[in-house]
């Protein structure tokens, strides 16, 4: 009989779930996704080979809690003999007690409970189905791992807000998200270029949500995204950066209330709320519509800004790294961000972005550029083993 990994990651109306098999070097077994919950949800997964092995209509209605212990149940029975041993989860935000994964206990829970009001359109959707494995599941070990753990180490100043220092003292401050995908592109990347690894490095986590992050020797010392994930680049449906300003006006002027707002501001802005087209970058570059072209401009220009903030912040550039939906596999969009950094020594290679190869810089630039593929559940499989084990998972897939 050989252990087994459950790696869940839950959304507001997904849970995404991946299956690893453990040893010294663990292979992924089954991946999938439950969709529309608490309206028509639809289980669906793949093999490691991208077979189809099941998908079929669920109950209903069913929440988040109900589906979480049906999910584990499925895993279970579909081992072929082999032990769940532990299942590992993302969860966006530790605040300042939880610098790094931690095994969850009735405790931890209470004190990530205690965070939702930090993070209140994820947390409460994270901690639904350890809440749910914990009550019927007690023996599973649960591993809670942080988006907010990659960035816990960076200097106060880049943490801090100009406000008095008795908010600072209760938790308004920056955090820093994606962490997770961070850690696992700077480890990929000391495994393809130690040296460029050993510098100073800006990744750009381009997706719906997006930001990017400076790593200097495999250190987070900075990220565009602060006190939550709506801060920094402009993404899907999110606003990104905006003049706190604009929300006194919107609540003073315009009589929005709260709900409004954060309505607004996460569900109808970036991408999607400056073009009227898309939040999807693929559409929007496919369309005629200036709005359009107007909203991929703003994109790539906050993306350049960022670069150059966090490459000033960091005293230097060595390399730079595109991860994420867009960031993989928009040659276009790498294409126009890394034109408008050659005073940083940042030179393509166009037919190696083309073809989307790992390395795409030219061999005069002097700051190399990669394409690196996150992968946020294999990183969580490691931390999970690691607590629960103590056995490595290799990060390349």
């Amino acid at each position: 009989m050989s252990d087994a990994i459950a790696v869940i990651n839950a959304g507001s109306s997904s849970l995404k779930f991946q299956v690893f098999a453990a040893g010294a070097e663990p292979t992924m077994l089954l991946r999938g996704q439950i969709e529309g919950i608490g309206t028509r949800p639809v289980l669906a997964v793949k093999d490691r080979d991208g077979g189809m092995v099941e998908s079929r209509d669920l109950a209903p209605g069913a929440g988040t809690a109900e589906l979480s212990s049906l999910l584990v149940e499925w895993i279970e029975a579909h081992l072929g003999g082999d032990r769940l041993a532990a299942a590992g989860h993302r969860v966006v935000h530790g605040g300042t007690a939880f610098r790094a994964p931690v095994l969850v206990t009735p405790a931890v829970l209470a004190e990530l409970e205690s965070l939702v009001p930090l993070a209140p359109l994820h947390q409460p959707h994270n901690l639904a189905p350890i809440r749910a494995l914990a009550a019927a599941h007690p023996g599973l070990p649960q591993i809670a791992c942080f988006d907010t753990a990659f960035h816990a180490g960076q200097p106060t100043v880049a943490q801090r807000f100009a406000l008095p220092r008795d908010l600072h003292e209760q938790g308004i401050r920056r955090y820093g998200f994606h962490g997770l995908s961070y850690e696992y592109v700077a480890g990929r990347l000391a495994e393809l270029s130690p040296e460029a690894a050993a510098g100073k490095v800006v990744v750009c986590h381009l997706g719906s949500g997006a930001s990017a992050c400076a790593i200097d020797n495999g250190r987070s010392v900075e990220s565009s995204m602060g006190f939550t994930a709506l801060d920094g680049l402009v993404m899907g449906t999110r606003c990104g950066t905006l003049d706190p300003g604009v929300v006194l006006h919107l609540i003073q002027a315009l009589g929005m209330d709260a709900r409004a707002v954060q309505d607004l501001l996460y569900k109808r802005s970036g991408l999607l709320g400056m073009s009227g087209v898309s939040n999807d970058m693929r559409d929007l570059l496919a369309s005629s519509a200036p709005e359009a072209a107007e909203a991929v401009e703003l994109f790539v220009h906050r993306v350049v800004r960022e670069i150059g903030a966090l490459a000033a912040g960091m005293g230097g550039l060595d390399a730079l790294v595109f991860t994420a939906g867009i960031g993989e596999r928009s040659a276009e969009i790498r294409r126009r961000v890394c034109e408008r950094l050659h005073w940083l020594g940042v030179f393509l290679c166009p037919a190696a972005n083309e073809a989307h190869h790992a390395a795409i810089s030219r061999p005069h630039s002097r700051a190399s550029v990669w394409v690196i593929p996150t992968d946020e559940e294999r990183m969580i499989a490691h931390h999970t083993l690691s607590l629960t084990t103590a056995a490595p998972l290799a990060l390349a897939s």
